[in-house]
């Protein structure tokens, strides 16, 4: 343009031609040079927005680990190894920015970031990749590496290690010649230094991204088993824990959730009214498994809460059942229909009970009929002037009553019988042994436990005159007599007298005790 011959004023235009030209040129490049700086600005805030969301989730999940380390424990450890690998490449990638745009006075002015000196020097040496540059692949691929392993040890991450494959590739690329070259040269070689610190920036978004997708995912697997109907079990719910024959049944299956993850963190449980120590109770997949006797026969509470830890609170989940216990058939019922007696002068022991009503809600009614404790009666048909007495009983259950009877023979006390030495009717002895015995009274073949204490008693030896005795041994005049017994003779005692404690009727005659004396 400016060559050949040419006026001066010619030349001089041709050269204004070219300035303008040039000007042109350099005001596209520092646009262009400009948007690159903004579009890494946006991205700078975008990754800052995206690596607070991580670290609050990071947060979040070492209060559900340390709420519930069952169900979070595993997968915050996950998650703690995805995030070191990050912060490891993120930093490496920073620092090497910051050294870049400290080459220029203002890190802010886009326009003057047209060289790639810096990665051209500090990234390759002779045509080829420099230590620098082999340390920023080497964290790419520790990174890549590292995710993709932790990854391949849960279920369903398959798309998110390939997306990581992807993104984090470092193979040779294919240029627009066909030509086959380094990727640390594809990307980074002769680009403008505003240029590579946006695909620096750019490369950061992809490390915060995949953490942030790989977390997301993580959740959403933990979050997805935990409502798999595998963890779901049918329970059967009652409007009350007893019903009679020729009732409707009115009982519910509904749908209830298993989870071995789930426990509460607390458990304040008491079965009619008393609280349960924590050897009653064990948790296991997600249940508290009582470990308690079914107690006495009757309907028995539950009742209490089970606490657990919700974002740092606790959240209390209220607890109200009902069992009942009824007693187990481990025997027939046999019966002796004209057995069933009760004695005057003693306090008969009765047990009296409703199968599968509790003893609080039994009552039962009758002529000297009063409870003892529980179950326990006792019946005193000492005033009772016929020969029977009708027991009635009633039990509640569910706001029903049931009733039902039976009718008890009253006899008097059978008739004691004397003893020597604890033996009755004709005994045979030595005389010295008499002297020392003890004379005795009791029931024989009698049910009760009913001891009799002797008072006095006659003694007669043949040909010699009865002897008055008081107490229960012989006293000097019936030793005395005794010893003119002779050989083979047979002494009485009779007309002993008794007592029994808390026997408030007369006794029948004891009867008497004929001795043998062998000497």
């Amino acid at each position: 343009m400016a060559a050949g011959n040419l006026s001066p004023r010619q030349k001089m235009i041709n050269l204004m031609y070219l300035i303008f030209i040039a000007m042109l040129a350099l005001n596209m490049s520092k646009e262009v040079l400009s948007a690159f700086g903004l579009m890494n600005q946006k991205m700078t805030a975008t990754n800052e927005a995206t690596e607070q969301r991580n670290n609050a989730f990071i947060a979040s999940l070492d209060v559900k680990a340390s709420e519930q380390p069952e169900k979070y424990q595993k997968l915050k450890g996950d998650a703690a190894s995805i995030n070191v690998l990050a912060e490891d490449l993120d930093s490496h990638i920073e620092e090497l920015k910051s050294r870049m745009v400290a080459t220029v006075d203002d890190p802010t002015d886009y326009e003057v970031m047209d060289k790639g000196d810096y990665l051209d020097q500090h990234f390759f040496k002779g045509g080829k990749v420099d230590t620098e540059g082999q340390e920023f692949l080497d964290k790419i691929a520790s990174f890549r590496d590292g995710v993709i392993g932790t990854l391949s040890t849960i279920d369903g991450m398959e798309p998110i290690i390939k997306d990581v494959k992807d993104r984090f590739n470092t193979d040779e690329v294919t240029n627009r010649d066909g030509i086959k070259i380094d990727w640390l040269d594809y990307h980074y070689r002769g680009f403008p230094l505003v240029a590579s610190l946006t695909k620096l920036t750019a490369l950061q978004n992809d490390i915060k991204t995949t953490e942030s997708e790989v977390l997301s995912r993580m959740l959403q697997g933990t979050l997805t088993s935990e409502v798999s109907m595998t963890n779901y079990t049918t329970l059967l719910e009652t409007s009350k824990s007893a019903y009679f024959n020729g009732e409707q049944f009115d009982g519910q299956i509904v749908l209830g959730r298993k989870d071995a993850t789930t426990k509460p963190n607390r458990v304040e449980l008491t079965l009619d009214g008393r609280k349960l120590s924590e050897n009653e109770y064990v948790i296991e997949d997600g249940k508290v498994q009582l470990k308690v006797g079914t107690g006495n026969v009757g309907e028995h509470k539950i009742e209490g809460k089970l606490i657990f830890m919700q974002d740092g609170e606790e959240v209390e989940v209220p607890v109200l059942q009902s069992f009942a216990t009824v007693a187990k058939p481990n025997a027939a019922t046999i019966s002796a229909d004209k057995m069933n007696v009760v004695y005057r002068g003693v306090k008969n022991p009765m047990t009296i009970s409703f199968a599968g009503i509790a003893d609080n809600n039994v009552t039962a009614s009758a002529q000297g009929l009063s409870r003892v404790s529980g179950s326990k009666y006792v019946m005193d048909a000492t005033r009772i002037q016929g020969r029977e007495v009708t027991i009635n009983v009633t039990g509640k259950i569910d706001g029903t009553n049931v009733s039902d009877r039976a009718t008890f023979r009253i006899k008097d006390l059978p008739k004691p019988t004397g003893t020597v030495r604890g033996e009755s009717d004709n005994v045979t002895m030595q005389k010295n042994s008499l002297e020392i015995s003890t004379i005795g009274a009791k029931f024989d073949d009698f049910d009760f436990e009913l001891p009799l204490r002797v008072t006095g008693f006659k003694f007669k030896v043949p040909d010699q005159p009865t002897i008055q005795v008081s107490g229960n041994k012989l006293d000097s005049r019936a030793k005395q007599a005794l010893r003119k017994a002779k050989r083979g003779s047979t002494v009485q005692i009779f007309e002993i007298e008794a007592k029994a404690d808390g026997v408030s009727v007369i006794l029948k005659k004891v009867s008497p005790v004929m001795i043998e004396l062998t000497n």
